[in-house]
């Protein structure tokens, strides 16, 4: 009985950290350095990463569908005001903010604060399984290609 009850004290202490909203240093925690796969209310898609000094690098496809394109904003675009992560993009007469709710361990959702709706759901691309599985579902063997060599020129 003790050891059920101390289960359930442990799964609910852990729920805060994979469920609901997450504070800035929290989201600075969850994602900044790690490679993210996005989706969009609208359809815009991509994948990109938040790097320490608020730049971000990507790429984006608007709703969907046309050209993947890169994506670079320039240090200090995301930052922290209070509680809140914000953007700072040149040409917006403001700054955005975000609520950022944490949906599992890997996955969360971003929205436009005041505006619920205009939200992007975030999922942490592991790309230590990804490289993995792609080799395993190849069925031809690597091509590889010479190299230039001293005995080559």
């Amino acid at each position: 009985m003790l050891r059920s009850i101390a289960l359930t004290v442990g799964l609910l202490a852990a729920v805060p950290a994979f469920a609901g909203e997450m504070s800035a240093e929290e989201a600075r925690r969850f994602v900044v350095g790690k490679l993210f796969n996005y989706t969009c209310f609208e359809g815009t898609r991509g994948q990109g990463r938040v790097l320490s000094d608020g730049s971000v690098v990507g790429s984006i496809q608007f709703q969907g569908a046309g050209q993947v394109r890169y994506a670079h904003m320039p240090p200090g675009t995301l930052k922290v005001k209070g509680e809140a992560v914000c953007a700072s993009v040149r040409g917006l007469p403001l700054e955005p903010c975000f609520n950022l709710q944490r949906l599992d361990g890997n996955t969360f959702r971003g929205s436009v604060s005041g505006l619920s709706f205009a939200s992007c759901e975030f999922t942490r691309h592991n790309t230590r399984t990804t490289v993995t599985h792609s080799a395993h579902n190849s069925h031809q063997p690597l091509g590889l290609r010479p190299s230039f060599t001293a005995d080559n020129r």
